[in-house]
């Protein structure tokens, strides 16, 4: 949970989830949503964030620098080479994804 975010509803929000949850479809109003009818463009999967796993990796000093050095202020390091594992592991397989449990 990032900082300043609660997970818990007031109780203003709490009795909004439930007057909803009691409706029907045709009840809740949804005028001011625009209807998207053409789904082309739209990308599945975007919001997956799959599990991590915390490991021990040894890298060679030399290739922990370049990350390092590739990222502002040397943070996210670790998430670059995550995202150029998972590309290399992508493009081996030979598939779009490299996924292989449901979510």
């Amino acid at each position: 949970m990032r900082k300043g975010i609660s997970s818990e509803l007031t109780e203003k929000q709490a009795s909004q989830v439930s007057k909803l949850a009691s409706m029907s479809d045709d009840e809740i109003d949804t005028s001011d949503i625009p209807e998207v009818l053409d789904w082309s463009g739209a990308k599945r999967g975007l919001l997956y964030r799959p599990t991590k796993q915390q490991i021990t990796l040894r890298l060679d000093a030399d290739v922990l620098a370049w990350f390092r050095a590739t990222v502002p202020d040397g943070r996210g390091y670790q998430t670059e080479i995550n995202r150029v594992l998972r590309e290399h592991a992508r493009r081996a397989s030979g598939q779009g994804s490299i996924r292989t449990t449901s979510r």
